[in-house]
């Protein structure tokens, strides 16, 4: 009983020891060191420094992230924090087909061939695309497309990882072309080239009737927005069984298309 007892002794002071231990672990860690940590706080000064400045100078022969950025409207199609026009690239034969080519394989889901927003998502029930023929982004500045494939707009996430800055700068020369594609006007034509009316064009080369007709969503496009359209940024109104998910919805009103004169050989693309 005694060597029982003494082996229990025994045991509780080595409980009591490791417990002690424990506990001052537990209060060490309770300082406020990392809280109150000495740290450079901007607009302070420091006496780490025998110059006083927590601000430091950049080090001699060093570069810092960003810095070559000489050119700022190229990287970010900004100029003095607002979307500027004009291109920071030459525009080459090369240029627009590089542009076309990623048009096409990015941009079209949504915004479809000839962007118009009616991609084929939008026609399986996804958010109406914008429409690029519209007079909000037909006078929208070359900045502004720019800046949305850089850093999304809207439900459109950004495409700064799929298109390097070159290329995002060949889309918007592709997007300026299918703009020009689908206003045409007889003052756009050289002297003395040959204009013929869409329609006739559409006609001679076997197309349906509708070919050149203004386009319209399917009833399929919804916004998801209690009144069925698309609140502050300009666009087609749906009906209300659309805004509801509802594959009933009336087609919205047609929106104007191509004009009615277009220079000889230039057909208006759709689907």
């Amino acid at each position: 009983m005694q060597r029982e007892e003494k082996s229990l002794v025994m045991a509780v002071k080595h409980v009591g020891i490791f417990g002690a231990m424990a506990a001052a672990m537990l209060l060490a860690g309770c300082r406020q060191d990392m809280q109150d940590q000495p740290k450079f706080i901007p607009q302070r000064g420091t006496t780490f420094y025998a110059d006083g400045r927590s601000a430091r100078p950049q080090v001699a022969g060093t570069v810092a992230r960003n810095q070559m950025h000489e050119n700022e409207y190229f990287y970010t199609g900004m100029v003095s924090g607002k979307e500027g026009d004009g291109f920071p690239i030459a525009l080459t034969p090369e240029v627009m087909q590089r542009g076309q080519e990623r048009y096409n394989i990015y941009c079209t889901p949504c915004h479809s061939r000839v962007g118009n927003g009616d991609g084929m998502i939008v026609q399986r029930g996804y958010r109406p695309a914008g429409d690029f023929h519209t007079d909000r982004l037909r006078n929208a500045p070359l900045g502004h497309f720019f800046n949305v494939m850089t850093n999304g707009y809207g439900a459109m996430p950004d495409y700064s990882a799929q298109l390097t800055l070159e290329d995002r700068w060949a889309v918007v020369a592709y997007i300026r072309a299918l703009q020009l594609s689908q206003d045409a006007k007889p003052s756009d034509v050289a002297p003395g080239a040959k204009v013929v009316e869409l329609h006739q064009q559409a006609k001679e080369a076997g197309m349906p009737e509708d070919f050149a007709s203004p386009w319209g969503f399917p009833g399929t496009a919804i916004y998801g927005t209690p009144n069925g359209q698309d609140n502050g940024i300009p666009g087609q109104a749906l009906g209300p069984a659309a805004a509801l998910g509802g594959s009933t919805a009336p087609a919205s009103q047609p929106k104007p298309g191509a004009s009615n004169s277009t220079p000889a050989g230039t057909q208006q693309q759709k689907k």
